[in-house]
């Protein structure tokens, strides 16, 4: 019988079902030490990546290179907001198909953390609690309320259900090995009262009722009841302690970087940081650390919480935003992953022996009944390096640093060098362009559609009322905007009509941020910041003889996602008064006010391709600039090339942007202060927090906007803008986002890789192999060598210098290795390198090179 295509793969579909629910189950238990899967003691590394925050597309792609990178499990939370859109209305298509994710990261065979929670804080949008829960009569969150864990336990039990139908948890032979309950609430418990307490036994017993055959976790919280595991979260997990000698130890969140919020500096965490606070982990008894973020991806649309957290939530993380690697931290932490997975067996099958080696010196020794053995040693000096002995062996540690010596003898890693490849990577402008317009000497000539709102009511009152409401309670989070408008009498005998004086508009408000105009004109703006939300407005006005109209734009920028009764918090206008009439200040405050919910472009969606045509937009190849409250829309090509894509809006004012219908999210290219401390180079000694090593003072905190590869059609994108202040339009760019070029910097006294096929490299006494390697992205290869020096060089990526001890075919040398390929090696060896150089002298090799 012939089979039609159809039949066959309706067959193959079937194949891969039954063989997915054939899945061998795994039993996970756990003890002091460690998980224990089916047996087996693990000690795991994972990677946090959040579904919603990346595109479907991308995650194959994200999970591959957490694995390249030596994670053995992917976490993530499940974000409750982003599911149940309204009560027992469900969503889990596209960037919330949760289990496609879970598929996904079990067909590249690594293990799950589902942290279900489901409140997630995450710099998310009301930390993931749907906003209309606020608004169910009684609710009070995450305490002992009867309302809240009703849809908290009815949601828990979706997720569990959906999980146990597609038999994802490894007790059915899927992946996740872990579920979380809660999150953070040991922060919080203390300000609840007795209530808070018996809402944290209630989530554990909860959590176990639901039968998952997994172990459940509840991170920050040290009275977690057994059998749940409480776990760590912090820029440093080694001193931690579990709440019971039957717990193993686990860090939940190891913080790579830091959130970001508009108007703020860049933090960054220097990778050899990072890599000392994963080695002291395990050097203490850890065995299962997790990175928050590994990925952190993009806040999309409004999903942003804060407030005034950015659209990017790049978190300076391994893999960055767009989904690249981040050298040299992913391949710095890449070689430490190796290196300790060299002495699981012994970590985990032994209890250390701590030694002393100086006053701030000190090894952890473990040894098992079979004879293997590995030690970490340890400087936690933060200035000084220091030379220590060791079983009759010198070792040199630098500052702040970790040797790994998976035989207690040879060092393999050491977190303080950083031996990997560097790059530079560049967003690379490219005109917006269309090929439905044919070409005008160098430019394409854009054919734009502009739609100006009116300012205030666009359409009938919603309501009216005497003096100000809460802004979240008005709109509920359906929006950003709320609109105030009132009406003001002047006399015409008012003095400053006849002398041309300006009266002040003053406006205070508790959040986040707002426009004025008067008579349909914008008149300013003002907003609080990540951590004061309260600010005031006070601008200059002009009124005539008559009646006059004075509208006031409310916006929030994302809600609150964390703290005791957060969801109490409120925002909007407090207080209106206008200054400098002849009988003193008229107060607007107890005014009647016109109150309409949202822009008129948002309500009528006219970013989506069943709305675009409900405004009579106006065509002009000049689109107005600077102007307020207005709306564009383009038909574009894609950008050329197959490199990820931002959306550049350096010249825009505030707003929002959407392709495709796809929400981009809000853009708002607002400068950090120049007043405030950044740093060139960052010094990784000592301990991390979030202001440390802090960039771009002066600058916007964002500038670029993600727009994933796969939102793109070959022609015809729409690209739509609303711009609430005013932005030049013309100057909007897409950006790819390139590697331009890459470099390596490795010295003959530190080996730049000690860990090879998983085997253990000798150290340098016994003739190590000391290399320098390049690699070059996908699809492209070494074509230039603009800088190669042996010897001495100094300097950074970018910035290399000769220094006195040079020598001179270092060029040719790595040209004759590596030019052409897509990536090589190239070893300090005397067949590359003259032994004799510059006796004396550690001598070092410093390679730039270009890919193409």
């Amino acid at each position: 019988m012939k089979l039609s295509s159809l039949s066959i793969v309706t067959t193959i579909m079937l194949l891969i079902s039954l063989q997915s629910k054939m899945a061998i189950a795994a039993n996970v238990t756990y003890d002091r030490r460690s998980l224990i899967i089916d047996g087996q003691r693990k000690l795991l590394i994972s990677a946090s990546i959040h579904y919603p925050r990346s595109v479907p597309s991308m995650w194959p792609g994200l999970v591959q290179l957490a694995k390249e990178g030596g994670a053995d499990v992917i976490e993530s939370y499940v974000f409750w907001n982003g599911h149940e859109l309204s009560p027992d209305n469900y969503y889990f298509e596209e960037r919330y198909d949760l289990v496609k994710f879970v598929k996904i990261v079990q067909q590249a065979g690594m293990y799950m953390i589902l942290r279900i929670g489901p409140f997630v804080a995450a710099e998310w949008n009301y930390g993931g609690i749907p906003v209309w829960l606020h608004y169910v009569p009684g609710t009070v969150f995450r305490t002992d309320n009867a309302p809240f864990k009703h849809y908290m336990q009815k949601f828990t039990t979706y997720i569990v259900s959906l999980m146990k139908q597609e038999n994802l948890f490894a007790s059915q032979g899927g992946p996740i090995i872990l579920s979380q309950i809660e999150n953070e609430y040991g922060y919080y418990e203390q300000a609840y009262g007795d209530g808070g307490k018996a809402y944290a036994m209630w989530a554990a017993r909860m959590a176990l009722s639901q039968n998952i055959g997994v172990p459940w976790i509840m991170c920050q919280q040290d009275d977690a009841p057994d059998p749940v595991i409480n776990t760590c979260n912090s820029f440093y997990c080694d001193q931690f302690t579990p709440n019971s000698p039957n717990k193993p130890k686990i860090w939940t969140e190891n913080w790579p970087g830091w959130f970001k919020t508009f108007g703020s500096r860049s933090p960054h965490r220097p990778a050899e940081d990072v890599a000392f606070a994963v080695a002291r982990f395990f050097q203490k008894g850890g065995s299962v650390q997790n990175y928050y973020m590994y990925h952190g991806g993009t806040n999309f649309g409004r999903t942003a919480g804060g407030p005034f957290i950015t659209t990017s939530y790049d978190y300076d993380a391994p893999i960055d935003e767009y989904g690249l690697a981040r050298p040299p931290k992913w391949g710095h932490l890449k070689e430490l992953h190796g290196a300790i997975k060299l002495c699981e067996h012994a970590l985990l099958n032994s209890n250390p022996t701590l030694l002393s080696l100086g006053p701030l010196q000190e090894v952890d020794v473990y040894t098992d009944s079979s004879g293997a053995c590995a030690a970490f040693i340890a400087n936690v000096d933060d200035k000084s390096d220091a030379v220590v002995e060791f079983r009759n062996m010198t070792y040199h540690l630098p500052a702040w640093s970790v040797s790994i010596l998976p035989d207690c003898r040879n060092v393999v890693f050491n977190t303080g060098n950083v031996g990997t490849q560097t790059s530079i990577v560049e967003m690379v402008a490219e005109d917006l362009r269309s090929s439905a317009v044919p070409p005008n000497e160098d430019l394409k000539v854009l054919q734009w559609e502009v739609y100006v709102e009116k300012a205030g009511l666009w359409a009938e009152a919603d309501f009216n009322n005497t003096g100000f409401v809460d802004h979240i309670n008005t709109t509920k989070d359906t929006t950003d905007y709320l609109w105030h408008t009132t009406s003001l009498y002047v006399d015409e005998k008012e003095a400053f009509l006849r002398n041309g004086s300006k009266l002040i508009l003053s406006v205070e408000s508790k959040g986040h941020a707002l426009h004025a105009f008067v008579n349909q004109k914008f008149q300013g703006s003002a907003s609080g910041n990540g951590s004061v939300f309260s600010f005031k407005l006070e601008t200059p006005i002009s009124l005539k003889a008559g009646m006059n109209e004075i509208a006031l734009l409310s916006m929030t920028v994302g809600l609150q996602t964390a703290g005791p009764h957060y969801e109490w918090l409120g925002a909007g206008v407090t207080s209106v008064e206008v200054q400098g009439f002849s009988s003193g200040t008229v107060n607007l405050s107890a005014s009647t006010w016109m109150y309409k919910i949202g822009v008129q472009g948002e309500h009528l969606s006219i970013y989506k391709a069943d709305g675009l045509n409900r405004v009579n937009w106006l065509s002009t190849i000049n689109p107005p600039k600077k102007q307020p409250l207005t709306w564009y829309k383009v038909v574009v090509d894609p950008p050329s090339g197959n490199e990820p894509v931002g959306l550049d809006m350096i010249q825009m004012g505030k707003g929002l942007a959407w392709l495709n219908g796809e929400e981009i999210g809000r853009y708002w290219p607002r400068k950090s202060s120049n007043f405030e401390k950044c740093v060139d180079k960052c010094d990784y000694r000592g301990k991390f927090y979030p202001d440390k090593c802090d960039t771009g003072c002066g600058e916007p905190t964002q500038r670029w906007y993600h727009i994933p590869r796969s939102w793109f059609k070959p022609i015809g994108n729409v690209l739509v803008i609303f711009e609430e202040i005013g932005g030049d339009p013309t100057q909007i760019r897409f950006s790819r986002r390139k590697t331009s070029r890459i470099c390596t910097l490795v010295s003959e006294d530190h080996p730049s890789v000690g860990v090879k096929s998983w085997g253990v490299a000798s150290s340098k006494d016994n003739n190590a192999e000391v290399t320098a390697r390049l690699s070059c992205p996908d699809n492209s290869h070494i074509s230039t060598i603009t800088f190669a020096s042996f010897g001495n060089p100094f300097g950074s990526c970018g910035s290399y210098s000769k220094g006195h001890c040079h020598y001179p075919n270092s060029s040719s040398v790595v040209e004759k290795i590596c030019l052409s390929k897509d990536q090589c090696t190239v070893q300090l060896s005397e067949e590359n390198f003259p032994k004799g150089l510059c006796p004396g002298t550690v001598r070092r090799l410093a390679v730039e090179a270009v890919c193409g």
